[in-house]
């Protein structure tokens, strides 16, 4: 009664359906598990905001002042006088931009090694 092409055919129905159905179980673990990725960014996303929060309150000027006068006597803090502040043109050179000395004609340094490189080392 069952022809040869019947079993075939039985046999790749049976196949496509094993097939079919692995494709659908990784389909669901992937997407179980892109959900639970979703909540940890969601939990992510939610602590840096309550720490954003938590930091705002914590830096407030009123909130600091009040907590330097309570800890006066332990921390000893001062104001900070204006002439503490510096500008940057009033800040030193740095060294690759220092401008090296001139020497008059007559006058020798007192560099042993200057005078090598301004002179030469050929004596005339």
């Amino acid at each position: 009664m069952l022809r040869t092409i019947d079993i075939i055919m039985i046999g790749a129905m049976a196949a496509a359906a094993a097939v079919t159905y692995q494709i659908k179980h990784h389909t669901d673990n992937k997407l179980e598990e892109v959900r639970r990725i979703e909540a940890e960014i969601k939990l992510e996303k939610d602590t840096i905001e309550l720490l954003r929060a938590d930091w705002a309150l914590l830096t407030q000027p009123n909130r600091l002042e009040r907590l330097t006068k309570v800890y006066a006597a332990e921390l000893k803090l001062e104001p900070t006088a204006p002439e503490q502040l510096a500008r940057p043109v009033e800040l030193p050179m740095p060294k690759d931009q220092v401008p090296k000395p001139e020497v008059a004609e007559g006058e020798k340094s007192k560099d042993p090694v200057s005078d090598l490189i301004t002179t030469g080392s050929v004596k005339p």
